[in-house]
C-alpha cells in the first residue's frame, strides 16, 4: 500500500548542495552586459514582499541598482504582491535598500562614475534563511559584441554535440 500523506509543496527554485534556493536569475543580464565584478546584498523588505519572493514570483528582467546618498538601492524589480496579503500588500515595483558594508558601496559608486559601467541584479535567491541578491558591475555590450557571444556559443554547442555523437559511436 502506497504512503498518502500530505507532502508540503516546494515553491519555485532551484535548491543547490550549498543552501542556497534560487528564486529569480537574470540570464539576460549575461547578454546585454559585460559582467565584471559580482557582489552579494541583502535587501530590507516587508513581510508580504518576503512572502511572494519565497513563492518565486519575481521578475529582475528591468532592475538596476544605484547609489544615491551613500546608500544602494535596488530599482525596477517585480515582486508581485502577495495573494493574502490585504490592506497591508506592498508595491510590485517600489525601491528597496539594499544592504552592503561601506568599502562596497565606495567600490560600487567608484565603478559607476566610470564612462558606461551600470549595476545589475543577476540572481535572486535564499541563503540561511534570508534574500539576497546577487550585484554585478556591467558594461554594456554593442550589437556586435552580442553576435560575436552569440556565434561563440552555437558553435560550442555544435562541438559538444559532435563530440557526444562521436562517443556514441
Amino acid at each position: 500500500m502506497q504512503d498518502r500523506r500530505a507532502v508540503p509543496c516546494e515553491p519555485e527554485g532551484l535548491k543547490s548542495d550549498s543552501g542556497i534556493k534560487i528564486l529569480a536569475d537574470n540570464r539576460r543580464a549575461g547578454f546585454e552586459y559585460e559582467l565584471i565584478d559580482k557582489y552579494e546584498a541583502g535587501m530590507a523588505l516587508t513581510g508580504t514582499e518576503v512572502k511572494a519572493a519565497k513563492m518565486g514570483r519575481i521578475q529582475l528582467r528591468d532592475a538596476y541598482a544605484e547609489i544615491l546618498d551613500n546608500e544602494a538601492w535596488l530599482k525596477n524589480a517585480h515582486i508581485s504582491e502577495y495573494s493574502h496579503g490585504n490592506l497591508f500588500n506592498h508595491l510590485p515595483v517600489r525601491e528597496r535598500k539594499l544592504l552592503l558594508h561601506r568599502a562596497e558601496i565606495d567600490k560600487l559608486l567608484g565603478a559607476t562614475q566610470q564612462k558606461g559601467l551600470t549595476i545589475v541584479p543577476t540572481k535572486m535567491y535564499l541563503k540561511n534563511g534570508k534574500i539576497k541578491v546577487e550585484l554585478a558591475v556591467g558594461r554594456g555590450k554593442k550589437l556586435h559584441d552580442k553576435r560575436a557571444a552569440e556565434r561563440e556559443r552555437e558553435a560550442n554547442n555544435e562541438a559538444k554535440e559532435e563530440m557526444a555523437r562521436k562517443n556514441r559511436r
